[in-house]
């Protein structure tokens, strides 16, 4: 279902909890509201209101990765980029990872399973980005 983008700051700066194989609803809802979106790449939960460590993002295919509970866990190669955001009027400026590795769960056959991938590029950026919406920092 497409949800509605929340931008209460209050919602936004709360840190999220921690989710479970019974979110797989709200990740499907961030599927749909992401792809509804011209232009948008990435959502976190708490974006549409919902304060639960789920996150998706698109790749360059358009084919959607849910990621719950995303943690960093280590980044290299810092730098001081401008970001936009779906949930804010303004662009930011954030420190960001060019390669990071992150630790996070996937859902299979209904249980979630611990994971950790690198990730670089474009896509590091938006995962740095959504685990900080998780974290309840207003990026």
């Amino acid at each position: 279902m497409i949800r509605e983008l929340c931008k209460d700051k209050e919602v936004l700066s709360k840190k999220c909890q921690r989710a479970t194989a019974e979110d797989a609803d709200l990740a499907q809802d961030l599927i749909d509201t992401v792809k509804s979106i011209d232009d948008a790449a990435c959502l976190a939960a708490n974006q549409i209101g919902v304060t639960k460590a789920v996150v998706v993002y698109l790749d360059d295919k358009g084919e959607a990765h849910v990621l719950y509970n995303p943690r960093i866990m280590m980044g290299l190669r810092a730098s001081r980029v401008a970001e936009g955001c779906l949930t804010l009027d303004e662009p930011t400026k954030s420190t960001r990872y060019d390669k990071v590795k992150v630790a996070y769960d996937e859902l299979v056959d209904g249980k979630l399973v611990p994971r950790k991938r690198d990730y670089t590029g474009w896509v590091a950026q938006m995962v740095q980005h959504m685990v900080d919406h998780c974290n309840g920092k207003l990026v």
